[in-house]
């Protein structure tokens, strides 16, 4: 395994190879010595449209830690821009480092024209540790970007919609489990309070929930508990509180072996992506713990949405709104067709999405 400080060199052995598991259209790897640019562009398949997905800037412990979250997220947004009714594909791309770091306007510039270099295919926005200020500088050298701040026409930062998509296919999930959508007096376990984890706090006290919440940033805990009326603990400490709806949204896989002996929630539903450590082992085990598990592709779909009425031409929030406040029909449908066949629901939905990109094929097929 590699580590960060290390060159990117790609070996038959471990890159082809998760390259090939997942199915991926193509990869592409960025090195700038002088910048310190070290990104990864994953398209995971354009049945629908252009490649669509934001750029991830994060501190891997190791690039092989980056490939697969660059791996994972682009085959999630596959599914996700499919599930939501969009004209686009599914791609990713993470950048590895501290955003808080090493982050610079020549590497942003930089990583702009490497985007480019592919044409359209991709076509990139903003997620963890990249702003719509940064989409700017991206934007300098690139034409294919989403996010763009509203002082220039575009669609701004995704996380406001993200959160309300989250939020209502969370009250759809409570009506599933409790037999009621509202959340009032609810306890809700929040994993993550960046940009999109704050918005869905605010919706979440807007309702009168109980709420907990977590961070690996202090900065962040302490803008939100200044906020709200809610219940701070260390992130370990998140998955034992004694919440109703255990809210993942911050990195993936926390819904893994441990955490589930140790959750007392009756449904889980967040905007982080990938939340299962494995999505048919883990996917099962929420089924046969009786727990509601919304899939992250079907109930973070906002933000993509947002962005797409964007980069269609002309961005429409109206519609924005609306299309994202069909995730709550959305989650509702998926989670019946699971309850009625008795199915992990995260491979309904995957069966699902796949569905439609392979109807789609088929048309592209005939001429």
């Amino acid at each position: 395994m590699t580590t960060e400080t290390q060159p990117l060199v790609a070996t038959e052995s471990n890159v082809f190879a998760q390259v090939d598991a997942l199915g991926h259209e193509q990869v592409v790897f960025c090195h700038d010595q002088h910048t310190g640019l070290k990104a990864i562009i994953a398209i995971h398949n354009t049945v629908l449209g252009p490649a669509m997905g934001g750029t991830r800037m994060w501190a891997y412990s190791s690039e092989s830690e980056a490939l697969e979250d660059a791996l994972r997220l682009s085959r999630g947004m596959t599914f996700k821009n499919a599930m939501a009714g969009l004209h686009l594909g599914g791609g990713k791309a993470v950048i590895i480092g501290d955003s808080r770091k090493i982050k610079s306007e020549a590497l942003l510039r930089l990583y702009g024209k490497f985007v480019n270099n592919l044409n359209g295919k991709y076509i990139t926005a903003e997620d963890m540790g990249i702003t719509d200020r940064d989409m700017e500088d991206i934007a300098l050298h690139t034409r294919f970007v989403g996010g763009m701040p509203e002082y220039r026409g575009g669609s701004g930062s995704p996380s406001g919609m993200t959160a309300l998509g989250t939020y209502v296919g969370m009250k759809a999930a409570a009506k599933k489990a409790f037999g009621t959508d509202s959340l009032e007096g609810k306890a809700i376990a929040v994993q993550g309070v960046g940009s999109v984890g704050e918005f869905l706090v605010e919706y979440l006290a807007k309702e009168n929930a109980k709420i907990f919440i977590t961070d690996v940033f202090e900065d962040r805990i302490k803008k939100v508990a200044s906020r709200f009326n809610v219940t701070v603990v260390a992130p370990d400490e998140i998955y034992d509180v004694p919440a109703d709806i255990y809210s993942p949204c911050a990195m993936g896989a926390t819904v893994n072996d441990d955490t589930l002996s140790r959750l007392k929630a009756q449904v889980i539903a967040g905007c982080a992506n990938n939340q299962l450590a494995d999505e048919h082992i883990h996917g099962t085990a929420c089924m046969n713990k009786g727990i509601v598990y919304v899939p992250d592709f079907v109930i973070n779909s906002g933000g993509v949405i947002n962005i797409a009425t964007e980069i269609a031409g002309s961005y429409n929030r109206a519609w924005a709104i609306a299309k994202t406040e069909e995730i709550y029909n959305r989650v509702a449908q998926v989670l019946d067709v699971a309850e009625n066949q008795q199915r992990n629901a995260q491979v309904v939905a995957t069966e699902m999405a796949w569905q439609r990109i392979q109807d789609i094929a088929r048309i592209k097929a005939t001429y």
